[in-house]
């Protein structure tokens, strides 16, 4: 019988330091001068002090690791909170918490979301790692959204329009706008919440298909 090979409380400890040490240089380069050109296991392991070889053994490839940074940035602005809140088993409560955490995740470091963001014109592997993120948001308020028209709230006919409404409110380029000339962040989110609020109300009280409101 082939042994697993035994790791050690210290081995794994020192591990999960390395790892650690790694995304935390991955992230200081993109945030420097010419960082997203410059992002390879060679060059983070350069800034973390480690070998490439010793990148690559944690995190396999460039784009894993340009995920792991971005799972490390989610975790700190709290998007792990989006499970509780699709737990919820009121949609539109639901909703309005999703709202809430997309908006503190956009306010926690606005600058770097800029620059995340910006990188993705750029880069081929950072474009399609956000629109990973972009889609999982997306299937969120899809399922919501869904929720909604189960309980006949809302027409089937307004689904696909509220998901695109919503998904759109709630990304960071509406967030930038709203913020972009002065208004604070917390005016910001109050504002994106009210617009949500009233792109399901306007779906919840669509007439149905070929009728049309007095």
């Amino acid at each position: 019988m082939r042994r697993r090979p035994y790791r050690s409380p210290q081995r794994r400890a020192a591990s999960a330091a390395t790892r650690e040490r790694i995304i935390v240089a991955a992230s200081a380069l993109l945030r420097s001068t010419n960082g997203v050109r410059r992002f390879s296991l060679e060059s983070v392991g350069k800034a973390a002090g480690v070998t490439r070889l010793t990148v690559y053994n944690q995190f396999g490839s460039r784009r894993a690791l340009l995920e792991a940074v971005f799972d490390a940035h989610a975790l700190r602005g709290g998007l792990h909170r989006l499970a509780e809140a699709m737990a919820d088993p009121d949609p539109f409560a639901a909703l309005a918490r999703l709202v809430s955490i997309f908006c503190d995740f956009w306010s926690f470091d606005p600058g770097a979301m800029a620059w995340l963001h910006g990188a993705g014109g750029v880069d081929a592997e950072f474009a399609e790692s956000m629109r990973a993120r972009q889609k999982r948001r997306r299937r969120a308020v899809s399922v919501l959204v869904a929720r909604m028209v189960d309980r006949g709230v809302i027409g089937e006919p307004q689904r696909d329009d509220l998901i695109d409404i919503v998904h759109t409110l709630t990304g960071f380029p509406v967030f930038a706008g709203l913020t972009a000339d002065g208004r604070t962040s917390g005016a910001a989110c109050t504002l994106i919440q009210a617009m949500v609020n009233d792109a399901v109300r306007r779906a919840s009280a669509a007439p149905p298909p070929g009728k049309t409101s007095s």
